[in-house]
């Protein structure tokens, strides 16, 4: 299996957990042994999300694939009216 089709498998796993917690998580892409995701819902404005979440997701996927180092959120942009 791929490097990045592993990885979005691993994510499309913990996604439902995230889900039922009014939140998602999604692969944005893999750049030099990082992993780069979105949080959003409930937990993109939890103050949480970008120690708790992200160490949990780091954690499984390095834990899992040994060429991944790190995982790093993506914020996304507000739309502004």
């Amino acid at each position: 299996m791929e490097i990045i089709d592993h990885i979005k498998y691993i994510i499309e796993k913990i996604r439902p957990f995230m889900i039922s917690d009014g939140g998602d998580v999604n692969f944005v892409k893999y750049e030099d042994g990082i992993v780069y995701i979105t949080i959003s819902g409930a937990c993109a404005d939890c103050a949480l999300a970008d120690t708790e979440i992200t160490d949990t997701v780091e954690t499984i996927l390095t834990s899992e694939i040994p060429e991944v180092i790190a995982v790093e959120v993506i914020k996304e942009q507000k739309k502004e009216d």
